[in-house]
């Protein structure tokens, strides 16, 4: 055959290829699957890629370059101290905050009338799949077509993993040692088991043309933070810091629900010491980083089964965690360290490495899912799509964020300010975060910021009547009116 020919047939061919992969990564074919990754605990400042120079998180930071990063997703708060199951419960029914509480009590019925996340995803014609933490008052073996495993809200806790460390006195309990069971209740860390569970799964569902709904739930990083030891060894105390708003004690914690008496407040000594805080953030970190690898493990196994190119990525977090921040350990507060969280879009049509700061909150993952899905949103559904945001349509999806914590806790967020309010001492905070992104600086005696705290609060009394919120806060502050 003529030379020329037959390097024309050969060009044409391998433009054919291209074309065909380009139009193949622009446009996938069918539904795209839908993978959602969610950690416990994990506050938006314990990534690598977007800051933090102590932890290690190089598959977290796989998600970072591959995708869209919102560094300004919130939860909205809790109505218990196991805040866990609010984010859980909004998540999954699509409610605010106090509109959840009313159905979340009886939410098998959410799920039987099909108002549930994942029963809007099986009616879209998805195979869903669930693993790990559940702490939603509905059955998740009706609620997903396969479950491998239901974990409860926390792995056990020993009596010897509160109160600790104390400086200069024998750690009673370690992160790395089985015999405390917890993570490793059962003989396998249970991070790893869920690492196992995704991978079995994507493997099946390669074989499959059905799109599938993952909903992948870690346990970590919440305590009993454990991780075998060659991860607590990669964080020597001597490496930690000290978060720069740590204090002893927090002076109004009895007034907004952190006493001692908390679980969470339990787990380090009063006062906090230098010593606890960086023994608790190592473990903090030590955790993250083995569950990182876990997260790897499902990526890798995702980009093995093909079906890579047609899947969107959500990773995200119910809650953050304080861990030392301003003399607290838990996330039952609400400073950006707790209600703060790490939210990550990854798919085919998403821009790479881009970070956003518009403000959403995480279970906005659940209408963004839907919208994928070709789902139109249901009426009861109140969070919101971030994929307008993603494609530039807007650049953010709440003017204002809401948060509330019980009936000792409000706060609202707008352009940068915060209104933190303390209703049963009556305290007024007041945060600048662009300037003050760490919550150190109170504001609230600043005579010329009395017009911005109106203006807050009138915002907030507004977001009270969409969130179903009923707490009175206008006689505890006439001041504010």
């Amino acid at each position: 055959m003529n030379r020329t020919i037959t390097a024309a047939v050969a060009l044409t061919l391998t433009i054919a290829l291209c074309t065909a992969s380009t139009v193949w990564a622009e446009k996938p074919q069918g539904k795209p699957n839908i993978l959602f990754i969610f950690a416990d605990d994990q506050a938006f400042n314990t990534l690598h890629a977007t800051g933090n120079d102590e932890i290690e998180t190089p598959n977290l930071d796989r998600l970072v370059r591959s995708g869209v990063t919102f560094t300004h997703a919130y939860n909205m708060g809790s109505w218990s101290g196991a805040v866990c199951v609010a984010s859980r419960g909004m998540l999954n029914t699509g409610r605010f905050l106090w509109h959840a509480n009313k159905v979340c009590g009886n939410a098998e019925s959410e799920r039987l009338a099909g108002r549930f996340w994942s029963e809007q995803m099986k009616g879209a014609g998805y195979e869903t799949y669930m693993t790990g933490k559940w702490h939603v008052r509905a059955d998740p073996e009706k609620a997903f077509d396969h479950v491998t495993h239901v974990r409860g809200g926390m792995p056990r806790q020993t009596p010897q993993g509160y109160n600790r460390p104390i400086e200069g006195q024998p750690d009673p309990w370690s992160p790395s040692d089985p015999k405390f069971g917890g993570f490793w209740e059962g003989g396998t860390h249970w991070s790893e088991v869920l690492g196992d569970d995704a991978v079995g799964f994507i493997k099946d569902a390669s074989r499959r043309d059905k799109p599938f709904f993952m909903y992948l739930a870690f346990n970590a990083p919440h305590d009993p933070r454990q991780s075998p030891q060659e991860y607590v060894d990669k964080y020597p105390l001597k490496n930690i810091a000290m978060p720069k708003s740590f204090l002893p004690e927090y002076p109004y914690k009895d007034a907004i629900g952190c006493g001692k008496g908390l679980r969470d407040e339990k787990l380090a000594p009063f006062p906090r010491t230098q010593y606890a805080v960086k023994v608790n953030r190592r473990e903090y970190y030590a955790i993250i980083t083995h569950m990182d690898v876990q997260v790897g493990r499902i990526l890798d196994a995702l980009d093995k089964s093909g079906k890579a190119g047609n899947t969107y990525i959500f990773f995200t977090a119910d809650h953050g965690l304080a861990v030392g921040h301003h003399g607290l350990m838990g996330k039952q507060n609400l400073f950006d360290h707790s209600v703060r969280v790490p939210f990550m879009v990854v798919g085919p049509d998403v821009p790479k490495d881009k970070r956003l700061d518009g403000q959403i909150y995480l279970q906005d993952a659940m209408a963004s899912s839907l919208e994928l899905a070709g789902v139109e949103k249901p009426d009861h559904v109140q969070f919101r799509s971030v994929l307008p945001i993603i494609r530039g349509q807007r650049d953010r999806n709440y003017d204002a964020i809401y948060g509330g914590y019980l009936s000792v806790q409000r706060s609202v967020t707008v352009d940068g300010y915060k209104l933190l309010l303390y209703p049963k001492i009556a305290k007024v905070l007041l945060y600048n975060l662009d300037d003050d992104p760490l919550e150190m600086k109170d504001l609230a005696e600043d005579s010329a910021q009395k017009p911005r705290m109106k203006e807050l609060f009138e915002t907030l009394l507004e977001l009270q009547k969409e969130t179903g919120d009923g707490l009175d806060l206008k006689g505890v502050y006439p001041g504010l009116q």
